[in-house]
């Protein structure tokens, strides 16, 4: 397979393989383009939880976001755990310096166990300065309430949210609806022209580890190849439906995903 485009990821390691840097690296693999990578921090976790998260120097970020940039010039960028206003500024600052003109930002801020995974001055930073320069922010719901300041209960709730985001500077707004008690999810993708609902059955299962972090790591590798932004994300929930069902069920907790479902093992190598 002839590699597609390369993806430069932003974000926190995940020791039990499911979600961050891990997920990130093995979305955009098995879909045919070239991860590169700059950690924020690293986490001690498995299923079950996170026991501690060590921080990664600022300082130490940017190098990684500039010396692996001015080498292979990334496609498109993907941002996942930014845990403190220093990461923050730092990336920011890098982004900038490196001329990135195609970001996805995952809003990371709990893990699915509830461990805070951000602070609140971090949060404040993201809301007025890192939103404005993305290109497409993926908030869930709880996150989405965090940023807005607004309870979501329904679908017309999150539509209401995301025009919030829109005027706090967001281009684009993928809101996702799986926290909704429904039984069809329903994804809002808006910017200033437009408003469209992704709807998709509710897949019942706990193994849901690491799905925001893979959804905007698909995104972002649709986007490179060439994709819309709207059709990068209807493919990119496609993708991820389709590991949450091929589940491998592993570990007592919130278990991972299938990462692998795209793929197709040669019958030599079987």
């Amino acid at each position: 397979m002839k590699l597609k485009s390369k993806i430069l990821i932003i974000a926190g390691s995940d020791s039990s393989g499911g979600a961050g840097i891990q997920a990130d690296i093995k979305t955009v693999t098995t879909l045919g383009s070239y991860a590169m990578t700059a950690i924020t921090a690293v986490t001690s976790q498995n299923t079950t939880g996170v026991i501690s998260i060590t921080s990664i120097p600022a300082k130490e970020i940017s190098r990684q976001i500039e010396f692996t940039s001015k080498d292979i010039k990334p496609d498109v960028i993907k941002i996942g755990m930014l845990h403190s206003t220093k990461v923050i500024k730092s990336v920011l600052k890098s982004i900038n310096k490196i001329k990135a003109k195609k970001i996805i930002l995952d809003p990371v801020m709990v893990a699915k166990g509830g461990t805070k995974l951000i602070n609140n001055q971090a949060i404040k930073i993201m809301k007025s300065k890192l939103i404005k320069r993305v290109t497409l922010i993926t908030p869930n719901i709880p996150e989405a309430e965090i940023l807005t300041g607004t309870k979501i209960n329904t679908v017309k709730d999150m539509v209401y949210a995301a025009n919030i985001l829109l005027r706090l500077g967001a281009k684009n707004i993928l809101l996702k609806g799986g926290h909704l008690d429904s039984k069809i999810i329903q994804d809002i993708f808006v910017n200033k022209k437009q408003i469209s609902i992704f709807k998709n059955k509710k897949i019942k299962t706990k193994d849901t580890h690491g799905t925001g972090c893979t959804l905007s790591s698909a995104i972002a590798t649709y986007y490179s190849c060439g994709k819309t932004l709207k059709k990068s994300c209807d493919m990119a929930i496609k993708y991820v439906n389709h590991a949450i069902v091929s589940g491998p069920k592993y570990g007592k907790g919130h278990g991972p995903i299938n990462h692998l479902n795209t793929i197709n093992i040669d019958k030599k190598f079987r």
